[in-house]
């Protein structure tokens, strides 16, 4: 769950930037849902109140920077604290994700946080003393991007791990809301595409793919769902891919609407 906040936080920021709006709201709505589920954590004793209480601080602290960076409030320079902030961030918690998941599969260690962690202070540290070239602070600026998506896009994985070791769990699994997940991050692809966002595009399919599409695929298997909700939203969902490709593809002129696709992985 917090890795999901983090998550959202993150792209929240990126989409300011990009001066997207309705991947602003999308994004804001993430944050507010996912720490009104921590707060019932909270008031059922699951959470510790010192972790809810930074949590709440962090959370806080991210939504009223970017409001103000959004109406052009903030001063720069805390802006880019912000940004080194939530660049360190990113980097420690998503290999340290990643490993968890897999415990006890493998050994518990935070080894994989510790040295993201160092690596990415390193990097910040160097970038704010001017030691790292321009190509360097390009690549940073890259990553951070990359590692809010990326630690979006591990909910999925995990969850289905998660379904695939404890078949019980998907029983708490609603269809409904894997639909309006699938629904939702569908209906920001067309922009994605249509502004050659890589990075917005790869985050939102995979999450239509797997979040989505992903968790119905697991409610059908265990019987969870009826044959034709399954193979409706299933239909609609690659219905909508195809659309979304093809006018892209129209719209820009091309005679493929692999073309679009083309253009937005190689620039060309």
């Amino acid at each position: 769950m917090l890795t999901g906040l983090l998550g959202n936080i993150s792209l929240l920021s990126y989409f300011i930037k990009k001066r997207e709006t309705e991947a602003v709201v999308v994004q804001m709505l993430g944050v507010i849902s996912m720490y009104a589920v921590i707060l019932q954590l909270v008031i059922a004793d699951a959470m510790p109140l010192p972790h809810f209480i930074v949590t709440s601080i962090v959370i806080a602290s991210g939504l009223v920077l970017n409001f103000m960076r959004y109406f052009q409030l903030l001063d720069g320079e805390i802006w880019h604290f912000w940004e080194e902030f939530i660049t360190i961030g990113g980097l420690s918690a998503l290999p340290q994700v990643m490993w968890s998941t897999f415990v006890p599969y493998i050994p518990h260690t935070v080894l994989p946080g510790f040295i993201a962690f160092s690596t990415a202070v390193v990097a910040v540290f160097l970038a704010r003393m001017g030691k790292l070239s321009e190509k360097g602070i390009g690549i940073l600026g890259f990553v951070s991007g990359w590692t809010a998506t990326l630690l979006f896009m591990w909910m999925p994985v995990s969850q289905m791990w998660t379904n695939i070791l404890n078949p019980e769990n998907v029983k708490g699994l609603s269809a409904v809301s894997m639909l309006l997940a699938m629904i939702g991050n569908g209906l920001l692809i067309p922009r994605a595409l249509f502004i050659r966002d890589l990075m917005w595009f790869t985050g939102s399919t995979w999450s239509c793919v797997f979040y989505g599409w992903g968790n119905l695929i697991c409610l059908y298997c265990f019987n969870n769902i009826s044959k034709e909700f399954f193979l409706a939203s299933s239909f609609g969902f690659l219905a909508w891919i195809g659309i979304t490709v093809w006018r892209d593809a129209k719209v820009h002129g091309y005679n493929s609407p692999f073309s679009s696709l083309k253009e937005m992985i190689f620039g060309h």
